[in-house]
């Protein structure tokens, strides 16, 4: 699937200019799985989650939920199925709404039970994400950005969905409350059967939660591989450097940092051949003359490398 965009330029506005932001992406979620997509900020995840919610419609290929095209669902339906939790927890929740219309808010535009009824269930979510009946009728601004999370949480579930896109739902939060939600996301995940496309830009949170992870770059899967496998033996080059960037608390394991030279290439002008080339320590020859295609080079693994 891909998903461009059309940027205008020079003084009447005549020039045009294609934005690959998601290119060439083909990616399989199982049911009960937790996906974790991940890569530097600008590779183009947060508009694949887009474009997976229903929000961005694509400008190539198609992507099928439950056997039926994207396109083709109601909108309506579509949101009781799939549900999104965002970054902020607190720009995420109306400031003028007390946190149980918040959660209720779902159920009202549904028309799901009746008044008594949705009162309920909005007592029984917020217990389910360890929060009590009382914080309903309080504000956001009364609590603190892991409540808030949970508050977000909460809503997300409120309509029993399938799939939860996760967009970076901890990288604002401490690091002891970090593990906190993604503890609770991995219990209600258990207990609901939930299936998550988890995106975050900190390997070390993915590799908490993730079954299989895609590293992203430049609008293109670098490498996508199963977790274990993907943390143990990283084939692709992008994807040995972020992980040298991941910090351990153990102070007698110390990994040799793999510098990466350079900004992001801009998506309007990618580099021909291979997209990460101008940036790689181990590129050669070949890298910039012709771009190397996802291909699977061990079972459940794939790289788009030529060193693979």
């Amino acid at each position: 699937m891909g998903k461009h965009f059309k940027v205008t330029s020079g003084l009447l506005g005549l020039k045009t200019d294609l934005v690959r932001a998601v290119d060439g992406v083909s990616l399989t979620v199982n049911r009960g799985e937790t996906l974790g997509l991940v890569g530097e900020s600008g590779c183009g995840k947060s508009t694949l989650a887009k474009c997976v919610m229903g929000l961005d419609s694509l400008s190539a290929g198609r992507i099928v939920f439950q056997g039926r095209d994207v396109a083709d669902w109601p909108e309506k339906e579509l949101r009781r199925k799939m549900q999104m939790i965002f970054q902020d927890p607190y720009s995420s929740l109306n400031p003028r709404q007390k946190i149980g219309s918040i959660i209720r808010e779902g159920l009202d535009i549904h028309a799901i039970g009746t008044r008594a009824q949705r009162r309920a269930r909005v007592e029984e979510l917020l217990g389910l994400v360890g929060l009590r009946p009382e914080h309903g009728s309080r504000y956001p601004h009364e609590f603190s950005g892991g409540q808030r999370q949970r508050v977000a949480v909460a809503r997300t579930l409120a309509l029993n969905p399938d799939l939860i896109v996760c967009d970076e739902p901890v990288s604002a939060l401490d690091v002891s409350v970090q593990a906190q939600i993604l503890r609770l996301l991995k219990s209600l995940q258990t207990r609901l059967d939930l299936t998550y496309v988890f995106i975050s830009h900190d390997l070390s949170v993915v590799s908490h939660i993730a079954d299989r992870v895609a590293v992203m770059y430049l609008g293109r899967i670098m490498e996508f591989a199963p977790a274990a496998t993907l943390f143990a033996t990283p084939r692709h080059p992008y994807t040995e450097a972020l992980l040298s960037a991941v910090l351990t608390p153990d102070p007698t394991r110390r990994t040799e940092r793999i510098p990466l030279h350079g900004e992001l290439p801009s998506p309007m002008n990618p580099p021909d051949g291979c997209p990460f080339h101008p940036r790689c320590p181990k590129a050669f020859d070949r890298c910039p003359k012709e771009r190397p295609e996802l291909r699977e080079v061990a079972p459940d693994v794939q790289v788009a490398c030529w060193l693979s």
